[in-house]
C-alpha cells in the first residue's frame, strides 16, 4: 500500500526548555517476549509483566523473564495496557478500545468515525476510561506522516461506565500517553509532537476543557506513554530526542515536508537509538529522575512503568521488554 498524502501545517517549534543533566541509564535487563513490538508494559500485583505484540497477542512474563504465556489475542495491534475493574483494558490501534476478560475480547469503542488510532489510557476506580486518539488522519503504520504533517487532529476522550463517550480535548499533535494524577482530579496527557504535557481537570467545578493548562512545556523529546508509579511519580518515556531537521522544516513552507515525505524512509528523520525515561513530580512537573543512555540491545522506549523500585520498559521497535532498578 502506498503512502498517504500529507497536507503540512506550518508550526514553529519552540526551543527546548532548560534540561536537567541526565543520569546515566542504569544497567538494563532485557527479556525477550517471543514476538515483536512490545509497545507498553503493565505490572500485575504479583510482579508479572504484561505487554502487547504486533501480531495481536498479549503476553505475560514472569518477573525474571523465565516464563511467557499468552493471555489473549486481540486480532489487531495492541498498544497501551491498563488494569480495569472488569479486566484488562487494551488500546488497540487497529480495533479500538478493548476490554479483555479471561480470553474474551470485548470492543468498548470500535475503530471508526469516533476513534481512529487508540493509543494509551488511564482508568479511574469506577471504570471511567480516559484515552487518546492520536490522529484522525493516519494509521499506526504511517505515524511518521502525522509528525511531519503536524495537522493537530489528536484528541483526549473519556468513556464512562454507562458507555457514554465524551471528547475532553482536541487539537493535539499525535496525542499519546495518559495518566491520572494521584488524587484522580486531573488527567495528564502527552501532546507528543508539540513537546508538551497538558493537565485536564476531570472532577470538581473546573472539570472543563477550557480549564486545561500546560503542565510541562518545551520538552526535549517525543513524550510517549505515561504512567503513575508506585513511588507516586509520573513516569514518561521519550521515544526519541527531538530531531533538529524536522523542527527546522516545521516552520518552513509545506512543500519542503511534502518533498521529505516522498523520500525513501531511510532518508527521513527517524528515532535515535536511545533509551530515555524521566520521572516528574505530579504536582509541579519538576524533574525527579532523568535516565538516558544508548544500550546496544534495546532502544526506543515507548512504554514505562515503575513498580516497587523497578522500572519496566516497552518498545515499539524491539522483540523484548527491559527493566532496571532505580538507584538509591
Amino acid at each position: 500500500m502506498g503512502r498517504p498524502k500529507i497536507e503540512p501545517v506550518v508550526w514553529r517549534a519552540p526551543a527546548p526548555g532548560p534540561k536537567p543533566s541526565p543520569t546515566a541509564l542504569p544497567p538494563l535487563t532485557v527479556h525477550p517476549v517471543n514476538g515483536f513490538g512490545a509497545e507498553d508494559v503493565l505490572v500485575d500485583s504479583d510482579g508479572t509483566v504484561l505487554t502487547g505484540l504486533s501480531d495481536g497477542r498479549i503476553v505475560r512474563l514472569a518477573p525474571d523473564g523465565s516464563r511467557i504465556e499468552v493471555v489473549a489475542a486481540t486480532g489487531g495491534r495492541p498498544l497501551g495496557l491498563e488494569h480495569h475493574p472488569d479486566g484488562l483494558l487494551v488500546c488497540d490501534a487497529h480495533r479500538g478500545l478493548l476490554l479483555v476478560t479471561g480470553s474474551d475480547v470485548a470492543v468498548l469503542v470500535p475503530r471508526g468515525p469516533d476513534l481512529n488510532l487508540c493509543n494509551n489510557a488511564a482508568v479511574a476506580e469506577d471504570g471511567t476510561v480516559y484515552f487518546t486518539d492520536s490522529t484522525s488522519r493516519f494509521d499506526l503504520e504511517h505515524y511518521r506522516a502525522d509528525l511531519i504533517e503536524h495537522s493537530s487532529t489528536g484528541r483526549l476522550l473519556r468513556r464512562t461506565p454507562d458507555g457514554a463517550l465524551d471528547v475532553l480535548l482536541t487539537g493535539l499533535n499525535f496525542a499519546n500517553g495518559v495518566a491520572l494524577t494521584p488524587d484522580r482530579s486531573a488527567v495528564i496527557v502527552s501532546d507528543m509532537a508539540a513537546y508538551r504535557l497538558h493537565k485536564v481537570p476531570v472532577t470538581g467545578p473546573t472539570a472543563a476543557a477550557s480549564d486545561t493548562t500546560v503542565f510541562v512545556d518545551d520538552l526535549p523529546g517525543f513524550a510517549d506513554n505515561l504512567s503513575l508509579g508506585t513511588d507516586g511519580l509520573l513516569w514518561l518515556a521519550f521515544a526519541s530526542p527531538r530531531d533538529p531537521v524536522l523542527d527546522a522544516l516545521l516552520g518552513k513552507p509545506p512543500v519542503f515536508r511534502q518533498f521529505l515525505w516522498r523520500l525513501p524512509q531511510k532518508l527521513q528523520p527517524a528515532p535515535r537509538r536511545t533509551v530515555w525515561v524521566r520521572a516528574l513530580d505530579p504536582a509541579t512537573g519538576a524533574t525527579v529522575h532523568d535516565f538516558h543512555g544508548s544500550p546496544p540491545d534495546f532502544h526506543m522506549a515507548t512504554g514505562v512503568r515503575e513498580s516497587g523500585g523497578t522500572v519496566w520498559l516497552g518498545s515499539l521497535q524491539e522483540p523484548a521488554v527491559a527493566a532496571f532498578t532505580v538507584p538509591k
